[in-house]
């Protein structure tokens, strides 16, 4: 717990101070007194700076100030930046540039690393006598000092301040990158930034980086083949083939597993083969779901049939010709379209009847879009892409199909979008809805099955399996797209073990992305995977301004898979280092604000399995409390003003204790214009003279700085000055108005009530 700033150990709050330390504090009112006259030249204006200056120390007690920190020029605007305490060793330079944390590199920066001498965006400050010195650089002042200006804006250079957290700061120069003791930031905000805004940096990924975690193989399945997560009864329906050598059971045929924990509620082995007889057959191609449960699938070589849960035994038809390379369902819930190579049929699932046939120059998978009345077929052999018009039947197009020459993949239509996806080789080719390709994505694995979700298209890909090639590690691939921009929508996810020597892979995604099935035939499984989403800032804490002993609160909010847990943390140094707040891990930070706190920085750190990620550090300004409700206590003695000497003052305080006055100081003989003496007298009664006060040219001008409502501030005028001989203007004030300053605070610090529980 830390102590309140201006409490003696071992005196409680509130204790009035004995004599002495009355005397120490009116040496200490008459110091600071002395150094604002020395910064305040005669006639200046004092204001408050609208920039926000702020100062932070730096890992090896550097100092660093920036002349404006809040709402800067997104545009452009020209700060000042000084330090000291600097080594004069190593080179630095000053910049504005993302803030990556503690302990890591500033970058990128405003500017990059000026090497020139010419930018207005950095600055490179160098130890005296450095062969850069002059043009390129300038050189540190005594004591590490420098004082040097530089242009921010929100962008430019690779860097977006609307996007990410920026400091102005200080960092080693190319000559020493990764030496971090230069390492000195000041965090700034452009203007339109409004704080409290969502937002933070995430620590080892991103902020809301989504990704795949691995939560259970299912192997109740045989080979698994093809999925499909019924959309209505939201069973798993698995077409599978026979594992050799794996159990005594043939396991082909179509499985029906519960999708939360892969426990198998159903097997369907039998189909009619061609004859009509039953006979154990393998679920090869999942076509579509029947209305309530239930799905059609292909089984070989060309039968078309249909099952649900519970059935002992699948209905199905035989048809005639080629072996069956796809099926997908027709344009009537009663049809299914089949291709038989480069026959295209449209057949009724009950008889096998064909109601419309059409054969293209070649061709293996197809994928229809209902919604838009079209079909597209890949011609692997060829390299050619054909549209169909499902409406007519008829081909409407044919594009090229870059590559196609090699391993084929899939054929997936985007329902969304309309756009077609083709897998090739290690290649996928999305065409829009007209037939343009307007992307390849190239992986480091074979293109196998793709499925698409709420704007995200997910594909799964297979290593080759031949290890002979150093192209192959055994492992495939998860990767997620928008499908509307092609970007990378989750981290690649490593499938170890799946390749494609037994089959291909394919995947089923449940409605909203939340978990993905995938499956891998030469191992005998289907592994469920699991979104999971670092943590996203929801609402973050602004700066905050505070009068000493007030009740203050920040807060903080994030959403991430799993749920994010909290914990606050505080930096003492001007986000140099931090350290933990203790028990605070909930979503609000509640504490007494105390002057020693001021300055101090704040944010909340999130976490979970996926990543971490912080909030922007907020500032909190503590201010004293106003003083006043009580009068001045004891009456201040009134200092007799005469043409001879200035007489001792009575009893007055320095105005640092408002509740009994304090001595007041003699005033020097004044009686022959010599000496003069200054005093600072105490709050005394309303209309009381305070103790003798400082006189030009010997006379014994009362005044004082009284620290109560009631204190008043006496002056007596005389025969013998008071007033600069050039001017004739009265001499009173900036010396007293400093005193009368600090008299203020200290007795507003006295006075504030005192607890020891505040953050840090």
């Amino acid at each position: 717990m830390t102590s309140t700033p201006g409490t003696a150990s071992g005196t409680a709050p509130g204790t009035p101070p004995s004599g002495r330390g009355r005397l120490r504090r009116r040496a200490g009112t008459a110091a600071v007194a002395a150094l604002l006259l020395a910064a305040i030249p005669a006639g200046a204006a004092v204001s408050a700076d609208a920039g926000t200056p702020r100062t932070a120390t730096g890992p090896q007690g550097q100092t660093l100030t920036v002349s404006a920190t809040t709402g800067l020029d997104p545009a452009g605007q020209k700060v000042r930046v000084s330090g000291e305490g600097y080594g004069l060793t190593t080179g630095i330079y000053v910049a504005l540039c993302k803030d990556n944390g503690d302990n890591r590199v500033p970058s990128p920066c405003l500017g990059g690393a000026d090497m020139s001498g010419g930018s207005q965006t950095s600055q490179w400050i160098v130890p005296p006598g450095d062969p850069y010195e002059g043009d390129l650089a300038q050189a540190f002042g005594p004591g590490g000092t420098f004082d040097v200006e530089i242009e921010v804006t929100a962008k430019g250079d690779g860097l977006d301040c609307a996007e990410v957290s920026c400091s102005v700061v200080t960092r080693a120069d190319h000559r020493a990158a990764g030496d971090r003791t230069q390492d000195v930031r000041i965090p700034v905000a452009f203007a339109g930034e409004e704080p409290g805004e969502p937002g933070g940096e995430g620590v080892d990924v991103p902020a809301g980086t989504v990704s795949y975690k691995a939560v259970a193989d299912f192997t109740s399945a045989g080979k698994p083949l093809d999925l499909l997560l019924h959309p209505e009864s939201k069973k798993l329906y698995v077409g599978a083939d026979n594992l050799p050598d794996t159990a005594d059971v043939d396991e082909r045929g179509l499985h029906v597993l519960n999708p939360e924990d892969g426990t198998s509620e159903s097997w369907i082995s039998l189909a009619p083969g061609s004859t009509g007889e039953l006979r154990a057959s393998t679920a090869a191609r999942i076509a579509g779901p029947l209305p309530g449960d239930g799905v059609v699938y292909n089984y070989p070589l060309r039968g078309v049939g249909a099952a649900a849960a519970g059935d002992e035994a699948a209905s199905g038809v035989w048809l005639t010709g080629s072996t069956i390379t796809d099926i997908a369902p027709g344009t009537t819930p009663e049809t299914v379209l089949v291709a038989q190579g480069a026959k295209l049929s449209e057949i009724v699932r009950a008889t096998g009847e064909a109601t419309r046939t059409l054969t293209l120059p070649g061709g293996a998978q197809f994928a229809a879009d209902p919604a838009r009345g079209t079909l597209w077929y890949s011609d692997f052999a060829a390299g050619k892409l054909h549209r169909v018009d499902l409406a007519s039947f008829e081909p409407t197009g044919s594009f090229d199909l870059p590559g196609a020459q090699g391993m084929a993949g899939f054929t997936e239509t985007d329902p969304a979008t309309g756009a077609v996806w083709v897998g090739v080789n290690r290649s996928v080719l999305v065409f829009d809805a007209t037939g343009t390709l307007v992307k390849t994505l190239i992986g480091k694995d074979l293109a196998r099955d793709a499925a698409f979700d709420s704007g995200r298209a997910f594909v799964v890909r297979q290593d080759g399996g031949d290890l002979s090639d150093p192209a192959n590690d055994n492992n495939g691939t998860l990767t997620v797209y928008s499908s509307e921009d092609f970007a990378v929508a989750a981290k690649d996810l490593s499938l170890p073990g799946n390749h494609s020597q037994s089959g291909a892979a394919s995947l089923a995604v449940e409605p909203g992305g939340g978990t993905v099935f995938v499956t891998s035939p030469a191992e005998g499984k289907i592994t469920k995977l699991a979104r999971q989403v670092s943590p996203l800032v929801t609402r973050a804490p602004a700066d905050l301004t505070a009068r000493d002993g007030e009740e203050v609160a920040l807060t903080a909010e994030a959403e991430g898979t799993p749920e994010p847990t909290v914990r606050w943390q505080v930096s003492t140094d001007g986000a140099q280092t931090w350290k933990d707040v203790e028990g605070a891990t909930g979503p609000e930070l509640s504490f007494t604000a105390r002057t020693a706190q001021d300055g101090y920085r704040y944010r909340a750190e999130f976490r979970n399995d996926v990543g971490t990620t912080r909030t922007t550090a907020v500032t909190l300004t503590v201010t004293a409390a106003t003083g006043g409700g009580e009068t001045g206590g004891d009456t201040g003695g009134t200092g007799e003003a005469t043409n001879g000497g200035g007489s001792t003052g009575g009893d007055s305080s320095s105005g640092a204790d408002g509740a009994t006055g304090g001595d007041a100081s003699t005033g020097g003989d004044s009686s022959t214009g010599g000496d003069s003496g200054t005093q600072s007298g105490g709050g005394g009664s309303s209309g009381t003279v305070g103790g003798s006060g400082s006189t030009v040219g010997g006379s014994g001008s009362g005044a004082a700085v009284g620290g109560g409502v009631a204190g008043g501030a006496g002056v007596t005028p005389s025969s013998g000055g008071g007033s600069l001989a050039a001017t004739g203007a009265t001499v009173m004030s900036v010396t007293l108005a400093a005193v009368g300053l600090v008299g203020a605070g200290l007795l507003v610090h006295r006075r504030t009530k005192r607890r020891t529980d505040g953050a840090f």
